[in-house]
């Protein structure tokens, strides 16, 4: 009974910390989550992708919404805010549960998931069809989405970083392609490097 009485009084101060302990939790991931999205930001998003960067099967994707501007331009920012977030859900249902989706900055997304049974090309394939759906609250709105990828196994040597620029001079490329969807060849990173490819320069995690 004396122990009991003892510990009494130091519980509305644990509970109060918990809860707090709590709160705060959910503040710093709320602060990680973009919030047109829901996705992970690129910080939180390159912390969590380079845990899976362990497994040789690891797929990288970058992604960017073609013709965006003129989305916005003719049907207003909302339905361009609209445009982003169902290609983001989209982009992570496409993934799916055991990979991690960001959100790059304004019509960049990126996505690293692993490629347990080797059917990646069909399943961007798809995706990419998915993606350039109209969308169910505006079907006037959509456009094409174009995915460029890289496999972690082609190119053990790189980080996330540089398996992020390879996946970005594929995508580049995917943009000239009919089906939108291109995987990284060693080729396109030297090009983008010695300074062949024009335009699109930017930092990558």
């Amino acid at each position: 009974m004396n122990t009991l009485a003892t510990l009494l009084p130091a519980v509305p101060p644990i509970l109060g910390w918990a809860v707090h302990a709590r709160w705060l939790h959910g503040r710093l991931t709320t602060a990680r989550r973009d919030p047109l999205t829901g996705l992970w930001t690129r910080d939180a998003f390159t912390r969590r992708a380079r845990r899976l960067l362990r497994d040789r099967r690891t797929i990288v994707v970058l992604a960017d919404v073609d013709r965006f501007k003129q989305v916005n331009d003719t049907h207003g920012h909302a339905a361009g805010d609209a445009l982003l977030a169902a290609t983001a859900a989209r982009l992570a249902h496409g993934i799916g549960p055991g990979g991690v989706v960001g959100r790059l900055g304004g019509d960049e997304f990126a996505a690293v998931f692993i490629d347990r049974d080797g059917t990646v090309q069909e399943r961007l394939y798809t995706l990419a069809r998915i993606l350039a759906r109209p969308l169910d609250t505006a079907p006037q709105v959509h456009t094409t989405v174009s995915l460029g990828w890289v496999c972690q196994g082609d190119h053990l040597g790189d980080d996330l970083s540089g398996l992020l620029r390879r996946a970005d001079e594929a995508m580049y490329a995917a943009k000239h392609g009919p089906s939108h969807v291109r995987r990284a060849r060693l080729g396109w990173l030297l090009a983008g490097i010695t300074g062949m490819r024009p335009g699109r320069r930017r930092s990558v995690a």
